[in-house]
């Protein structure tokens, strides 16, 4: 969810030798204190093995991690890494292997989390790490083969967002339930995975895991510990039920490394909550964990980020909502030409492209938004099965996006949320004139100035609108009038008239903090100035930033 960096809230695996569990959803834990100066740096060794094999055989050349250095196992499947109280160490899964994962949940088990003492005593509502106590002579990670084709599909989500267990029960019935029997390999949460209250990880980890996919998570900044004092331990509950902040893993010949540019500021007691400011930000430590992981990553093979604050959004230009270091970011993956991010946050559906004048020397990176799981927060008309309509301030509607692998090749498609057969454009009429403001929909519940009939001296003024739910500055939007030929429409960045209508006739069901905002995925024209009186068909032609074709149209009445 979005929030201004500068205003309050706007709501008040396996361990070896010594058997230490993975990480993974579980009861809630007891704090434990820890001194704050303890800094000392301790020597993690371990295995991984074929959980497959017997006797047990290690893997060689796979990589383990402690959140910054990366090494490679020796012949024998062994590694060593320094670790600091707090690090999570974590073996990153290459291509042709499977990590085990909890079987109610299907959360991977990659991590063991380090915390001697557990989690600091800051006075947090949600467990965060028990004490691990010394660490074991070997923390060993099991893996086991699987056939991985290069070709591949994935599931994106971005913002669940429950406020309440009612919402949990959404996100159900709404979204889950249309991935349920997905052929995906696995899928990937960028961020805000709950709205705060992180008590409910478990029943929605339980639901996700219905869907039969490994998950993997990123954090967001409603999955923050906000009593933290700073970004140190901000992220306590989130490691003690997914394992780590950050971290990396290979499928089908293509890398995906998960991070978290949510830096929190520190807690204010003086807000609700204690909700503090944020920024995005990965820090050079994250950074520096990219560059070890893609020095061992082939150069032209696909590389895949996932986070949660945007790189760059229209949605706002604070540090909240954009991420500070950006450059620094573009110039640790620099070094490969295939590359994309995603992220949520901003509850919009964006495409931004950037290229060596940004910092990023290989080319071009394509970095891509994605439409949130609970749209406008779980708000707005209710359906049949009284479930929020939950149409994003852009006029996207909430689903969730399949990300699909070929090699180094890829594509996106948006799946909607309600009707997963639904198109991907929206066509409207608005007036020049008479368009759609507040005291126009107050008279006109019907919607007619987004759909007709207009009366023929109104044809000159009125602009036909089209939202392309996934378009971006690769997209065009043509259209045609009866026998006329295709004509481009114009991009703008502006409302869309749909959503400021249905915001508006809905403000009872409506959260008081959604309001509709620019789209980057809006094209417009003038209607032709001697369309005569009758009913005419317009085609509409949306090519998407993947060069696909989709295509809708509408029936345009015009009256005496």
């Amino acid at each position: 969810m979005v929030h201004d960096l500068l205003t309050p809230t706007r709501r008040d695996v396996l361990a070896g030798a010594a058997a230490v569990a993975l990480t993974a959803a579980g009861p809630a834990l007891a704090q434990t204190a820890v001194n704050p100066a303890q800094t000392q740096i301790a020597t993690a060794r371990g295995t991984v093995f074929d959980a497959g094999s017997s006797p047990r055989k290690g893997i060689p050349d796979v990589m383990v991690s402690n959140g910054l250095d990366v090494v490679k196992t020796g012949s024998d499947g062994g590694w060593s890494l320094p670790v600091r109280d707090g690090d999570s160490v974590f073996v990153i899964k290459p291509a042709g292997w499977a990590l085990p994962v909890d079987r109610t949940t299907n959360l991977p088990h990659f991590a063991y989390v380090y915390a001697p003492n557990g989690s600091p005593d800051l006075g947090f509502r949600f467990a965060g790490v028990a004490p691990t106590g010394k660490l074991p002579d070997s923390i060993d990670f099991g893996l086991r083969r699987q056939e991985e084709p290069a070709r591949f599909d994935a599931v994106l989500f971005t913002d669940p967002q429950p406020e309440s267990l009612h919402e949990v029960g959404y996100i159900r019935d709404d979204v889950v339930s249309v991935v349920d029997g997905s052929q995906a390999a696995f899928g990937i949460t960028h961020g805000d995975i709950m709205f705060d209250d992180l008590s409910y990880y478990p029943r929605y980890n339980r639901i996700v895991g219905t869907i039969g996919l490994p998950w993997f998570n990123c954090r967001g900044n409603h999955d923050m510990n906000l009593e933290a004092p700073d970004n140190t331990h901000a992220a306590e509950t989130f490691k003690r039920v997914f394992g780590a902040r950050w971290h990396a893993f290979q499928h089908g010949g293509a890398t995906f490394i998960l991070l978290d540019n949510v830096d929190y500021l520190g807690t204010d007691p003086s807000k609700p909550n204690g909700f503090g400011k944020y920024r995005g930000y990965f820090g050079e430590r994250q950074l520096g964990f990219v560059r070890n992981v893609l020095a061992n990553v082939p150069r032209d093979s696909l590389v895949v980020i996932s986070f949660h604050i945007p790189l760059k959004t229209l949605a706002a230009s604070d540090a909240a909502n954009n991420t500070v270091d950006v450059r620094g970011f573009l110039g640790a993956i620099g070094t490969h030409p295939n590359t994309v991010s995603f992220c949520g946050h901003t509850h919009t559906n964006e495409h931004w492209y950037f290229s060596e004048s940004d910092g990023y020397a290989a080319g071009t990176h394509h970095h891509h938004i994605l439409a949130a799981v609970s749209g406008s927060w779980w708000s707005g008309p209710f359906d049949a099965r009284g479930i929020p309509m939950a149409l994003q301030s852009d006029g996207s509607p909430n689903g969730f996006h399949i990300l699909s692998v070929d090699g180094p090749a890829y594509t996106t498609t948006l799946v909607p949320a309600h009707d997963p057969a639904r198109g991907q454009m929206r066509v409207m009429l608005d007036s020049q004139v008479h368009g759609p403001n507040v005291e126009v929909i107050r008279d006109y519940h019907t919607g007619a100035l987004l759909s007709g009939p207009i009366s023929v001296d109104r044809v000159a003024s009125t602009r036909l609108v089209v939202n392309l739910f996934d378009g971006g500055p690769r997209s065009k939007v043509e259209i045609s009038i009866g026998d006329r030929p295709y004509r481009p429409l114009t991009k703008m960045e502006r409302l869309d008239p749909f959503v400021v209508e249905v915001y508006e006739r809905n403000r009872d069901s409506k959260k008081p903090w959604v309001e509709a905002g620019k789209s980057s995925h809006v094209w417009q024209g003038a209607l032709p100035a001697d369309l005569a009186m009758g009913t005419h068909r317009v085609a509409v032609r949306g090519t998407d930033e993947y060069g696909r074709i989709h295509t809708t149209s509408m029936v345009l009445e015009v009256t005496a």
